[in-house]
């Protein structure tokens, strides 16, 4: 005994369900952040970058056509929008009052550049058998000029009515003079020119994919690289009236780009556009870029890749990173008056405003679609928009929305949940109204089988959910501002408690018989006086379960036999253990030990009769849950044999055969099979010995050994050991050797 207690045989920590969690304790659902409002669907609401939600402007159709996207849009003297379309090449007239018609009709099936004409009328740059059109007026077009490049992405007219067009997939850049005829004014040497302006000073600016450069090139074609940014793709370049340049990068192939997808016709020389050149082409869509999609649940704010940037590049050449996005992909780039930047974005349709310094955004608008691919400011301080996925254009208005709707995303309980209260935090000025209400159902996304919203919660520090008990739970926000005046909605918390799940022990290892463990020394000192676990250990023993169990060293203790399990939790609850036993072919059975704490323990087996027994651990839950919700998981070992008698050793037979020594001997064991026999010459080193059948498994065995020459005339031990290391030893007798006859006289 006081061996065993020198061994300190108890084990580590080996907890595969130990976690620091209270089941018995509700969760909270909390949306406070920016990052955790954007998650849910808004509607004529706004988001700053505070984690405030209050009402925005609203977002009016103007045109609706019947392109799935609208790519490009420009604004005439006129007030007219002329509007470039795929997937039938149309180019759209929308007058002043919203009334559209399609102007001109290409050959092609994109129209991806349009630039106003000098007089009157418009360019149009075509893909992907890429011309530029001249359209007067009247809509009469002709081919202005076509340089047989296969992508014309962008075109800009200078003041003396040169147009230069940014093409692909050769990067080259040309020039047209008035007349149409055209030359290469630079080789980009990049995969695709993508965007041209025009700098303060009149010098052309171009933006390039594949590497996402921006050049400033002089009148005689000289460039020099302004910026050369880490993202494959510059895709849009705005030029803000003192002079600061704002260039839109994307990390990803955005859809609508030449790298979105491969031709049919495409060639080995670089990447391709989202568009293809078969004729049976009826749609096709804009896939989001890697890592843009929506952060996952209970996560913070998204950290994985950035899918886009928008840089400022002051007119002496500095530049800096103004903002960096990863939940969404920029398109364009406007200015508003007071200095603050609109940022159109998919693919959400959202619109950002970018303000302060350094630039903090806030959400403006969400629009019904999935890209918002062009900004056009208009004189009076609204907003025109063009959209993809559908093709619309849409007027953003100066004024605050009446009323705005917020839609969360839909929390998982990961089972049926009681729901507790729900509470927010609201500025809600005289007038003005925030109306929470909630639904919950059983499929992932809402739909008929859903439970209908419930009527509007009416006490703001904590109302009970009437919804009923199922796994998903949504709630609504709807804003009614008055007289200018708009609510502000800063934080809601749903409390839940998951229905409790039965613990499960997965597994129960047997170590072999004596095989016990010293425990480590501790690396925390103990405190003295205080029995429970520190909080950090018991996170030690929750990360300890992840990996492989660390036992510590190895020792042998006859006697002991030591067992290991695993367990786990849904609920991430705190598990005790009951260990029970009963003997083969009993049926009741006997308490081993109660409220084990770590998953292991030591039995020591002398206390017992030999035989097969069988062992159940069950796992409790009820340290995290109360009485009437705790539950219980058990698992039964698979027979093991207890013997601590050593095995019955009987010499048969001691002879001699002329200078040889024969002994036989018959090994049984009650309890368990025969493992292995030795023997031994006068005390000297053990040599096996093996049965006669030649395999040790059975509970009786029979060996003979034979020894010659001088090992035959020395002392013979053998000894015998069972399959539990129980040993017997029993010593041979050889018979005197005969005497040598005398001779005659």
């Amino acid at each position: 005994m006081r061996l065993r207690r020198r061994l300190a045989v108890s084990a580590v920590i080996v907890c595969a369900a130990i976690a620091v969690g209270e089941a018995a304790l509700p969760t909270f659902w909390q949306v406070s952040t920016e990052a955790e409002f954007l998650r849910g669907e808004v509607e004529n609401l706004s988001i700053d970058s505070y984690g405030r939600l209050t009402l925005g402007p609203t977002s009016t159709p103007i045109y609706e056509s019947s392109a799935p996207f609208i790519w490009t849009a420009v604004t005439l003297p006129d007030g007219s929008v002329y509007a470039g379309s795929g997937n039938e090449g149309q180019v759209y007239r929308i007058d002043p009052s919203g009334k559209g018609t399609v102007f001109f009709d290409s050959e092609e099936l994109e129209v991806h550049a349009i630039a106003p004409a000098p007089g009157g009328g418009i360019y149009v740059g075509t893909s992907p058998q890429g011309k530029i059109y001249k359209v007067d007026a009247t809509g009469k077009s002709s081919v202005f000029f076509d340089p047989g490049d296969r992508y014309i992405w962008s075109l800009a007219v200078d003041r003396a009515g040169n147009v230069f067009a940014a093409t692909g997939d050769k990067g080259v850049i040309y020039r047209i003079t008035p007349d149409g005829k055209g030359t290469t004014f630079y080789e980009t040497k990049a995969t695709h020119a993508m965007t041209l302006a025009f700098d303060s000073q009149g010098r052309l600016l171009a933006g390039t994919e594949s590497p996402g450069r921006v050049f400033r090139i002089d009148s005689t074609g000289k460039p020099f690289v302004i910026l050369d940014s880490s993202f494959n793709e510059i895709r849009n370049l705005r030029v803000d009236k003192d002079g600061t340049i704002y260039a839109v990068a994307v990390s990803s192939r955005v859809a609508g780009t030449p790298s979105s997808s491969p031709s049919p016709a495409s060639d080995s020389s670089g990447p391709q556009p989202v568009v293809t050149v078969s004729a049976e082409v009826t749609a096709i869509g804009l896939a989001e870029p890697s890592g843009g999609g929506p952060p996952p649940q209970q996560t913070p704010r998204s950290t994985g890749p950035v899918t886009g940037a928008i840089y400022r590049i002051s007119a002496d050449g500095t530049w800096d990173l103004a903002w960096e996005l990863r939940d969404d992909t920029p398109y364009d780039v406007a200015f508003e008056g007071n200095g603050n930047l609109l940022v159109a974005t998919g693919n959400k349709g959202k619109i950002y405003r970018l303000a302060g310094e350094p630039y903090q955004p806030t959400l403006v608008v969400r629009a019904n679609v999935q890209q918002v691919t062009t900004i056009l400011p208009e004189r009076d301080g609204r907003i025109l928009f063009a959209t993809s996925n559908p093709g619309k254009l849409l007027r953003l208005s100066a004024s605050k929305a009446d009323r705005g709707t917020y839609t969360s995303d839909v929390r998982d309980a990961q089972t049926v949940a009681s729901w507790g209260t729900i509470r927010w935090r609201a500025q809600i000025p005289a007038g003005t109204r925030v109306d929470i209400s909630t639904r919950s159902g059983n499929t992932r996304a809402p739909d008929e089988t859903w439970s209908d919203w419930a009527p509007a919660y009416t006490n703001q520090t904590g109302s009970t959910i009437s919804s009923p008990r199922a796994r998903y739970l949504q709630w609504r926000a709807i804003l009614i501002g008055a007289r200018g005046e708009s609510p502000l909605l800063t934080s809601v918390s749903a409390a839940y408690l998951p229905r409790n799940l039965r613990p499960r022990v997965t597994s129960i290892t047997i170590h072999p018989p004596g095989t016990v463990f010293q425990r480590p020394f501790p690396t925390d000192p103990e405190i003295a006086g205080f029995d429970g676990d520190l909080p950090d250990r018991r996170s030690a023993a929750a990360a300890a379960a992840a990996g492989s169990p660390n036992l510590g060293r190895r020792v042998y203790q006859k006697g002991l036999l030591t067992f290991v399990w695993r367990a786990e939790d849904d609920n991430k609850d705190d598990l005790t253990y009951d260990v029970l036993y009963r003997r083969e072919g009993e049926t009741s059975w006997k308490i081993l030990k109660r409220g084990v704490v770590d998953p292991i323990v030591v039995w020591d087996t002398t206390s017992v009769p030999n035989g097969s027994y069988i062992l159940r651990v069950v796992a409790s839950d009820a340290s995290s849950n109360s009485p009437s919700t705790a539950l219980t998981g058990a698992l039964e070992s698979s027979a093991f044999d207890i013997d601590n008698a050593p095995p019955e050793i009987t010499i048969s037979s001691v002879r001699r055969d002329g200078a040889r020594l024969i002994l036989e001997f018959e090994v049984k064991d009650e309890y368990s099979a025969v493992q292995r026999a030795d023997y031994s010459l006068d005390g000297d080193k053990w040599q096996t010995i093996y049965p006669k059948d030649g395999i040790a498994d059975s509970r009786v065995e029979q060996f003979e050994l034979v020894l010659e020459g001088e090992a035959a005339a020395r002392g013979v031990i053998v000894r015998a050991a069972d399959a539990l290391n129980n040993v017997a030893s029993a010593r041979g007798e050889a018979p005197p050797a005969p005497s040598a006859p005398s001779g005659r006289r």
